[in-house]
Parts: C-alpha cells; structure tokens; sequence
C-alpha cells in the first residue's frame, strides 16, 4: 500500500514518516537547498523512505530524484546528531495531510559547480535548487528543515534557528494496532527504540516476549509525536518497572535485513534506536501479558539465534558483544 493509498482511507490524521534529509555543503560551507513544489519553500533534498529500504540507500535515491546529482562522499551522520523525531517534527502539508517526522540525515560534499549538472526528475517536487550560506538562510519549509540547518550551522560557530510553535501531538494509544485495522498485514515502517540494560555483573537483561514467545529487549514502536529517546524511556518502565537516569543512543538499526513477520502475520520494517541505560533504578516488575518471564545473560549465555525474535534483536545483541569487548565498555 503506497502513501496516497493509505491517505485515501486514514484521511489527513498523523501518520509517523521514516524519512531522511540530505545535508550538501560546497567547498565554502555553503549547503544546498530546494525549493519545493507543495508549499514554494526551501528544504534540504531528502523524503521518504521506501519499503525495505535503508537510510543511505534512501538518501541517495532522494537525492537523484529532486536533484538529479550523486555524492560519493555521502554518509549517514552518526548519533545523535543525525536523529530526527520529537513533537517539534510535526508537518502539515498545504493539502490538510498532518505527518510526524523520524529518521535521520546524511551529509556530503560537492564542489559548487557540480550544481551546474543537476537536472531533477519530472514529479514538480523540486522547484529550485541553490547554494546558501549558512548566515543567509532563505524562508525554510518546516522544523525538520530549521533543525537541520541548526546542526550545521553549530558546526560553523552560529546560533540555532527557531522552531516554529506546533500543536500538541495526540494522546497516547496504540498508533501501531490502529494503522493495522487499515492496511492489514502489509509491510509497514515501525520506528522505535530498544534499550540495553545491564546488571553489575555485566549480564544483559531479556525479556521473553508474551506475542512471540521468544527473547528481546525491552522496547517498543513509537507513538505520534514520541521521540526515540522517549520511547525507550517508556518502553523500558512500562514493560520492566525500571527506570534509567540516562538513556545514550548508540545505533540505528533499518534496511531490509530487519523486515519481521510476526506471528499474526504483520510485516513490519523496523526503524530502531539501540539505547544504552545508565544508572537504572526500580524494581523488575513484568509487564502482565506482554513479558512471559524476564532474564539476565552473561555474553556466553545468550539464547540461540531461534529463540530470539527476530533479525533486530540479533543485531542488537551482536552490537551489545562488540561492545563489551571495547576498552572502557
């Protein structure tokens, strides 16, 4: 089910969009924006991600299409600094659609005049493309954009932009199981957070899923208008009781490689933020229903790859050994 699709039945309501920005600086620090076709206003080139597709990958297409031009110094910008979610990210298009912004940003370098060879493609998304100073910003089409252009110009020794005001996002549901009631078992995006929580022995904490029957980390989807970071905050009370004085974000985890089916049948493409907690305090309360049984996991005895749920998980916990076995872990 594409986008527009979907629009035709859930309406203009919020919808949370994996997406990414493409941050361009010439030899001068100048950045390269767009102006785009909806609303007549400047951005960064960047969009949607598509099904199964991973942020590079999604960077570079984006790129091509509203700019017509290839970077090969493109990168994804390390955490996290290259984030994006939180109530601040809210969009309203000019046709009424209402769109959480999450994902994150890529940047490159191009000499200036490789602009003289860009030739966007023919969807009317790209109006105008041109080289700013980072002191001389043009009228920018929303916050995603304004923070954006804050993180480089923080690079250049400048102030950040301010955000404009946005509504408050909407009270907290079951976004996930909503969004499913219309699209069925269609593969979806489903951004969130997982968090790596460790005792004194250094053992790791698992939860045994109440859906799946296997072991994952604590964690869970976003709701609209959620940060990453406060997802994991609230996943990791509500499914543990647990409380983390600081939550740091170590990876992005996306791309076809993490397309999960779940045991009703839902494909979900998982957009998800690896946290490490510090200084946890409470008491290890399972959340009735969703948590069979918890455990704590010396590095040696981690479940088997089958008894994990899933590609993420596994990656989450190859990440988790790596780091264990770095200097000062």
């Amino acid at each position: 089910m594409s986008l527009m699709e979907l629009r035709r039945v859930w309406g203009t309501r919020p919808l949370i969009g994996a997406a990414v920005g493409v941050l361009l600086q010439d030899e001068s620090g100048r950045v390269l924006l767009q102006r785009r076709g909806d609303d007549g206003l400047w951005s960064e080139p960047g969009g949607a991600l598509e099904p199964g597709e991973d942020f590079l990958t999604g960077a570079r297409r984006e790129l091509l299409e509203e700019t017509g031009l290839t970077c090969p110094t493109l990168r994804l910008l390390p955490l996290p600094g290259g984030l994006q979610s939180g109530p601040e990210l809210y969009h309203r298009y000019p046709h009424g659609d209402e769109l959480y912004i999450v994902g994150m940003r890529a940047h490159g370098t191009l000499p200036a005049e490789a602009l003289n060879g860009a030739q966007p493609d023919d969807s009317g998304e790209t109006l105008e493309l041109r080289w700013f100073a980072l002191d001389d910003l043009p009228m920018l089409s929303n916050n995603a954009n304004r923070q954006s252009m804050s993180l480089l110009r923080s690079w250049a020794g400048l102030p950040p932009l301010p955000l404009h005001p946005t509504p408050p996002p909407p009270p907290p549901g079951n976004f996930l199981l909503d969004l499913r009631k219309v699209i069925g078992h269609r593969p979806w995006f489903a951004p969130g957070a997982n968090v790596l929580v460790t005792d004194e022995a250094g053992r790791i904490l698992l939860l045994r899923c109440g859906h799946t029957g296997r072991w994952t980390l604590p964690g869970g989807n976003l709701e609209p208008g959620e940060s990453f970071a406060e997802t994991a905050a609230r996943e990791l009370l509500e499914e543990t009781g647990l409380t983390a004085a600081r939550l740091d974000p170590l990876e992005m985890f996306a791309g076809p490689e993490y397309r999960f089916t779940s045991p009703n049948g839902d494909v979900v493409d998982y957009v998800s933020v690896l946290y490490r907690a510090h200084s946890v305090t409470g008491t290890l309360t399972p959340q009735p229903g969703e948590v069979l049984e918890v455990g704590w996991f010396g590095v040696d005895e981690l479940p088997d790859d089958a008894d994990l749920s899933g590609a993420l998980i596994q990656a989450n916990l190859r990440y988790w050994k790596k780091l264990r076995s770095q200097p000062n872990s």
